[in-house]
């Protein structure tokens, strides 16, 4: 990976213990620093004293579902230009029709294959950076 993409920061926002864990693993393995939020409403709070490279956003969460959390990301100055990859068990094309229109940069259906987010998040933030 290249020294750019290294130390990169994501913010995983995933209220499922496992799949944080298993997520937060994955980009760490590859050399990406990673903070999570357990909800919507902590991710949007977390953003307010940070600027990461990268947010990774599931949509079904307790207190606000990452449909908003993704607007809200993208519609305000400081954070618009952060890349959202939506993670969610919503496979249907509609979701991820929905997620997209949301201003989601990438959309990725769970079960999902670990090289798939690895990838996504690589070349989002190689876009970006």
């Amino acid at each position: 990976m290249s020294q750019v993409l290294e130390n990169s920061q994501v913010l995983v926002v995933e209220d499922s213990v496992t799949q944080r864990e298993m997520i937060s693993e994955l980009l760490k393995d590859n050399g990406l620093v990673v903070t999570i939020a357990t909800n919507g409403i902590e991710a949007l709070s977390q953003l307010q004293n940070m600027t990461p490279d990268l947010v990774v956003l599931d949509i079904v969460m307790p207190k606000m579902n990452g449909y908003e959390v993704c607007r809200r990301i993208k519609s305000h100055p400081k954070t618009k230009s952060i890349p959202v990859v939506m993670c969610s068990s919503k496979g249907e094309e509609f979701d991820r029709y929905w997620g997209l229109k949301q201003g989601a940069d990438a959309y990725i259906a769970k079960p999902f294959q670990p090289t798939e987010l690895v990838v996504t998040v690589k070349h989002l933030l190689r876009d970006c950076l």
